[in-house]
């Protein structure tokens, strides 16, 4: 395969090609459909007419679209491979979030523990970590504690506030 230019990843690359009759051509070969506004437009435009687009700009609007969504959940996760450490992050669905990690397992062995409902997922999530790492080692959304000390720090923590529904 010829190496090209453009700054288009490889799999955009790999979608602009059609089979046209048994015959497969890249965008650039004069018999594929979209090759007069390849020619006249550039690559961006013949990518948007074929409905394909950046994949950067494709997550930016996924994560731009997640961060407007304030209300969510505060979960804690387990897994036994790393006997002490619990892992107390956010997620609009905590357990989609636990299925997230499950599938870079090749044990399944994320447990979700517990999780809160949250108007504000960003704000709690922050306040959380910084009441854990007052107390405990941290390591990024880890914390070196047992499940007793968090799920205690936790349940205080949101009956103050009243501002959370327990989910499980």
């Amino acid at each position: 395969m010829k190496p090209t230019n453009y700054p288009y990843s490889r799999y955009l690359e790999n979608k602009s090609r059609v089979t046209i009759k048994g015959n497969r051509y890249r965008l650039g070969n004069i018999n594929h459909p979209y090759h007069s506004i390849y020619k006249s437009q550039g690559m961006s435009a013949a990518f948007e007419a074929m409905g394909l687009t950046v994949l950067e700009n494709i997550k930016t609007t996924i994560d731009t679209l997640f961060s407007d969504v304030q209300e969510g959940e505060i979960y804690v996760m387990t897994n036994p491979s790393f006997g002490g450490w619990i892992k107390v992050g956010m997620a609009i669905n905590s357990k989609d979030r636990v299925n997230q990690f499950q599938t870079g397992s090749p044990h399944r062995n994320y447990k979700l523990v517990k999780s809160y409902k949250v108007t504000d997922k960003r704000e709690a999530e922050s306040e959380i970590h910084n009441l854990l790492e007052e107390k405990f080692r941290r390591k990024g959304e880890w914390f070196k504690c047992s499940y007793e000390e968090v799920e205690t720090l936790l349940e205080n923590h949101f009956k103050l506030r009243n501002g959370y529904e327990r989910s499980r």
